[in-house]
């Protein structure tokens, strides 16, 4: 039990490590987005996802435009939606 809450621990302290990092590879990305490793592969073969390649081998990502990668397309909540209607309204 005690082992189990130690190795729960340090994986929270990895991601909270992989936060930090400006820069990830593959393997950090995986662990960072929770994409499967082929995935990630998928998405640079159709270059969907904005990557490094320098010398042509290894793969690195940066971390802010993977951020703006995954928050791209956002619905907005009714919430937000009924606000911009009054602020509309109000304005009119």
């Amino acid at each position: 039990m005690e082992n189990e809450l130690i190795l729960h621990k340090l994986n929270r302290i990895e991601k909270y490590i992989f936060g930090l990092k400006d820069v990830l590879n593959v393997e950090e990305l995986a662990d960072y987005t929770g994409f499967k490793k082929s995935y990630i592969y998928k998405l640079v073969h159709s270059n969907s996802i904005p990557f490094s390649k320098p010398n042509g081998k290894v793969l690195f990502f940066e971390r802010k435009k993977i951020d703006e990668f995954l928050l791209q397309n956002a619905n907005k909540s009714k919430d937000e939606i009924s606000n911009e209607a009054v602020e509309f309204s109000f304005k009119k």
